[in-house]
């Protein structure tokens, strides 16, 4: 069956093993896919992540979830902004603060994808992918 939205997918993957407390989540690679995970680890909402080939040969992304010790993780939320049947651009003026600048905003821009600090830094809008706290 087809993914119509692949990173409403990789969401939905993350939000589901980190409730069920799973050490690690595998994802089809994509390039907008591992960008958003590179900016996942980065923003310190996963521990690491790695590229990895499956057992069929279909690469893969593997994001290992942060728990502290109370098995409480990293990610409390995750919400798809833009979607395939509405898509959502900013410009540079208009780029959203999550939770009162505590969580972080994934935004595509014409310089890659960048959060949302960076994004103000560059002084540059894009597509809004999803926020997360």
């Amino acid at each position: 069956m087809a993914v119509t939205d692949p990173v409403a997918d990789m969401l939905t993957r993350v939000r589901n093993a980190s409730n069920a407390k799973f050490e690690w989540v595998d994802v089809p690679y994509a390039k907008l896919k591992w960008a958003v995970a590179r900016i996942l680890e980065e923003e310190g909402y996963v521990r690491s992540t790695e590229k990895r080939q499956s057992d069929n040969s279909v690469p893969m992304i593997r994001l290992y979830l942060k728990y502290d010790k109370d098995k409480q993780g990293a990610i409390f939320g995750l919400k798809r902004v833009s979607k395939s049947s509405r898509r959502t651009y900013v410009n540079k003026d208009q780029i959203p603060r999550v939770r009162g600048g505590l969580g972080t905003a994934i935004i595509s821009t014409s310089k890659g994808v960048l959060t949302d600090k960076q994004a103000r830094k560059e002084g540059i809008g894009g597509e809004v992918l999803c926020f997360i706290w």
